[in-house]
């Protein structure tokens, strides 16, 4: 089982090793390719790339520890409903939100045309959002809950003893805040940081649409545009590096992370009650937190969903909803077909993990969980590369054929990049099971089959519908390996969303896209609930080491 377990693992962890084996074949002619994109796109790709991420990660940095800061450490009216408000541009890709603010805010736009009439003016308003500073700030307002959720998160738990010992040794509220939980959160808001820039480097649909040259769009536009295999396994090795150092970035804030200080025992959550704002100061903490959630939630959702009905009341011939069946349904599929593997994959590897599996394993399922971090651009070649030289090698067996828009081709994609998501999720349901419970149970003559299905499987269900929840909506709105990937005929939501938009055909790439907001509300609901969870709990179940 071990062994089985250990070779699916590194047949779901080949499109990392396909990229890197890239470099193996370097010949002179690949040289000369590589000398022919130094010259030509590649200062671009990397110019754009780091413009972009260097705005968002600003941008997140700010906004999301600000937000942090101002539910955690204060208080004000509509606290306690910004607290899980903040977390709704979550469920908003940032290609929806593209297709939105460009629809909302271009030259012919209503609002720009009643601007125009009621001052008089004439001209653009302002510059256009498709451009990068536009893709900068749509980034910003979809990924700054990555560091306002672990930056909450680190305030909360860990602030609490040495903001009130700050007090009562009177330092000032500006002096506790700038001196004392800051920089206890640090490591948090450094891990959200590197989290956004992941989801930045990783996005294809934005770039696209918006017409940028970076990284993402470069590989997709050398594979599908220039039929260049070896230029777009370069551009992906080097992407790949730029991810693999956020993500040892990311590790290491964690790291650092675990011993900022300790978790408020019982009793201890009562001392740091949040410091109460008035008058200017409460307004303009409302405002600082209300203004993300109308930007990058509110006003968008309303206008997608104002799109859909004009599309609906001036269209002869009406929403295609028949095709909307087929293309939701043809999501729908994928994606549950895709979490009920991940998920029960996770099972399996966190049982055999959690039996001391071998170091082959071990190392097999951490290398696994590196495909959460490669962009799904990288992911779709790494796939295709190995197909096309296995191919060469056995010409007679149907390789290419076999994951090459195929289904199994696109499921390969989803469990080689979103495995790690379901891992993660049983990996923390069996932290909370302690190993003396399976010691009992083998003293008392169970095997390794009744140990799982009668005991772990149980304690593991709030788990596992965790797990195959977020692998579900992850699929939902992944693109540009299903727009690689994916069987002829056989479109997704994300998808046809995004060849509308590319079409400018803005009103009917509404109805798919409220349908994968919808769906990615639900695990952002679950989250709020999950972390509004303990403050209604006793403490000692949760602070205990």
């Amino acid at each position: 089982m071990r062994s089985v377990l250990t070779v699916l693992c590194l047949l779901l962890a080949l499109p990392v090793l396909g990229v890197l084996g890239a470099w193996l074949i370097f010949d002179a002619d690949a040289w000369q390719v590589l000398r022919h994109q130094a010259g030509t796109v590649l200062p671009g790709y990397a110019l754009q790339s780091a413009l972009l991420a260097a705005g968002v990660a600003v941008g997140v940095m700010l906004l999301g520890t600000v937000c942090a800061a101002a539910v955690t450490l204060f208080d004000f009216p509509g606290r306690r409903s910004f607290e899980w408000a903040l977390l709704l541009p979550m469920a908003m890709p940032a290609y929806v939100l593209a297709y939105a603010w460009t629809d909302g805010l271009q030259y012919g736009s209503p609002l720009q045309m009643a601007l125009r009439q009621a001052l008089g003016l004439q001209g653009p308003l302002w510059p256009d959002v498709r451009s990068l500073w536009g893709a900068v700030i749509l980034f910003v307002l979809c990924l700054y809950p990555y560091v306002y959720l672990l930056a909450r998160t680190a305030l909360s738990e860990r602030a609490v003893q040495l903001l009130e010992a700050a007090r009562l040794l009177g330092a000032g509220p500006r002096r506790r805040i700038l001196a004392v939980a800051l920089p206890l959160a640090r490591p948090a808001i450094m891990a959200g940081v590197a989290l956004a820039l992941m989801e930045t480097l990783a996005d294809y649909g934005v770039g696209a649409y918006f017409g940028l040259t970076t990284f993402s769009t470069g590989i997709i536009k050398a594979w599908l545009v220039m039929n260049d295999g070896v230029a777009a396994a370069q551009l992906a090795s080097m992407l790949l590096a730029v991810v693999a150092l956020l993500l040892a970035a990311e590790r290491a804030a964690q790291r650092r992370l675990r011993f900022a200080s300790s978790r408020a025992g019982p009793g201890q959550a009562a001392d740091g009650r949040p410091l109460p704002l008035r008058r200017g100061a409460a307004v303009l903490a409302w405002l600082l937190c209300a203004v993300p959630v109308l930007l990058g939630f509110v006003l968008p959702v309303a206008w997608l969903a104002h799109m859909l009905w004009q599309e609906a009341a001036h269209s002869d011939l009406g929403l295609p909803l028949a095709r909307f069946a087929g293309w939701a349904w043809s999501s729908f599929r994928l994606a549950a077909a895709a979490a009920l593997l991940a998920a029960g994959l996770a099972l399996a590897l966190g049982f055999a993990l959690r039996q001391r599996g071998s170091p082959w394993l071990h190392g097999a399922a951490r290398l696994l969980s590196l495909g959460y971090a490669v962009p799904g651009a990288v992911v779709a070649i790494g796939i295709l590369l190995p197909a096309g030289w296995l191919q060469q090698r056995w010409p007679q067996l149907p390789i290419a054929a076999a994951v090459t828009g195929t289904l199994l081709g696109v499921m390969l994609a989803y469990l080689s990049r979103f495995s790690a998501v379901a891992l993660q999720s049983i990996e923390a349901g069996y932290a909370r099971v302690p190993l003396s419970i399976d010691e009992t149970a083998r003293m008392l003559g169970a095997g390794s089959a009744r140990l799982f299905w009668r005991l772990h499987a149980p304690l593991l269900r709030r788990s596992t519908l965790a797990a195959a929840l977020l692998v579900f909506v992850d699929v939902m709105k992944e693109l540009p390996a299903t727009l690689v990937l994916r069987p002829f005929g056989s479109d997704t939501l994300a998808v046809v969303a995004f060849n509308f938009a590319r079409d400018e055909r803005l009103g009917e790439a509404a109805l798919p896209s409220l349908a994968m907001v919808a769906v990615g509300l639900v695990p952002v609901m679950m989250l709020s609930r999950a972390l509004r969870g303990p403050t209604r709990t006793l403490d000692p179940e949760f602070s205990a080491p």
